[in-house]
């Protein structure tokens, strides 16, 4: 095989549900070459002058060739069609609690980023979702008689777990590696009636990982502590640290919150916001039901093409559900001041310094 021949770009986008695909061909070389490409249902084959490639696609995936159409070239791009495919749904995104962890079973917290061990051989009896961010304004409506809920938050027990939007609360009273909170520098603050001033330090409620510093969460009250689905994996305590790339575990993580709540509460747009409360950007979930497969033979494409660049090194006969987002910024006096992000219905606290 030569070696020109095989550096030609390959992305193909499986609809589930439509049954439909997108494919898009590379230009072999920036100068272009006539090039002869074959579709058959489980493979891809495009020669030029200089050799042949043919790209094998996973077993699940299967292409109708005689459906092809809307056949066009895109400059700088490659060769854009759309035919009809079939696709099991047998791919899986990463859980956000790693292996379906359940109750009755001892799990291990780790920082997804370095591996530290957080909480060790935390045996979890209940594992429950939390209500929707909104649930107390609902209850005068299902109740006769005054909010049996009123001022009374949800805290999980020694063995409970409780899973948010995008967050876990655990209780941190008996576990073997407790995270402290850390204290601001101090602050002048009035003691008495004199005026006269005394430095006292202020609690500062983030929880910071040990060993790599990157913030994990924040304590919520004495002994329960909210982490972020972004910054922890649980895993069973028989098993051992799965190593993830960073973009692929973060891309998965909010890829789940997002299906999850546009779900739950039958809308599409969201904002995600930082520590500060402020809008970082804004998404509108366009579909769900995507399976990506990628072949990319060279790392200049790598640059101009990097959606999977974690995941596809060198394997191309690997497909990765994924979810297609139009997307809006609002930093860099892009949609800052403006109304935009305030049509967004649903607020999405990705608790994250962007």
């Amino acid at each position: 095989m030569a070696a020109t021949a095989a550096e030609t770009r390959m992305f193909l986008e499986v609809r589930r549900q439509l049954q439909s695909a997108l494919l898009i061909l590379g230009e072999p070389k920036e100068g272009g070459m006539p090039m002869d490409i074959s579709i058959m249902p489980s493979s891809l084959q495009m020669k030029t002058p200089e050799g042949c490639t043919e790209i094998q696609l996973p077993a699940e995936v299967r292409l109708v060739p005689s459906s092809c159409r809307g056949l066009q070239f895109v400059t700088g791009d490659g060769l854009h069609l759309r035919l009809q495919a079939q696709a099991e749904l047998g791919t899986k995104l990463i859980s956000m609690f790693n292996q379906s962890s359940q109750a009755q079973e001892c799990c291990t917290f780790y920082c997804q980023s370095c591996g530290e061990v957080i909480i060790k051989d935390r045996k979890l009896l209940r594992v429950l979702p939390l209500p929707s961010e909104n649930w107390e304004a609902l209850v005068g409506e299902w109740c006769c008689h005054p909010d049996p809920f009123a001022n009374k938050p949800l805290h999980p027990q020694e063995n409970d777990c409780f899973i948010g939007d995008s967050f876990f609360l655990v209780n941190l009273r008996t576990s073997l590696w407790q995270p402290r909170p850390e204290l601001s520098p101090v602050e002048m603050c009035c003691v008495s009636s004199d005026n006269h001033c005394k430095l006292e330090p202020k609690a500062n409620t983030k929880v910071i990982c040990k060993r790599c510093k990157v913030m994990l969460g924040e304590t919520v009250s004495s002994e329960t502590t909210k982490f972020y689905m972004t910054e922890i994996i649980i895993q069973s305590s028989e098993r051992s640290f799965p190593i993830i790339p960073r973009s692929r575990f973060v891309q998965s993580v909010i890829t789940q919150c997002l299906v999850q709540l546009s779900s739950a509460r039958s809308t599409f747009r969201f904002r995600i916001q930082g520590q500060d409360d402020k809008v970082y950007i804004l998404l509108w979930l366009l579909n769900s039901d995507s399976l990506v497969i990628e072949s990319l033979r060279n790392s200049k494409y790598i640059k101009k093409f990097p959606l999977l660049e974690d995941t596809l090194k060198a394997d191309s006969s690997s497909a990765w559900s994924a979810i297609k987002v139009l997307y809006q910024p609002c930093i860099k006096s892009r949609n800052e001041k403006g109304n935009v992000s305030e049509v967004w219905n649903v607020s999405l606290p990705y608790k994250k310094n962007l």
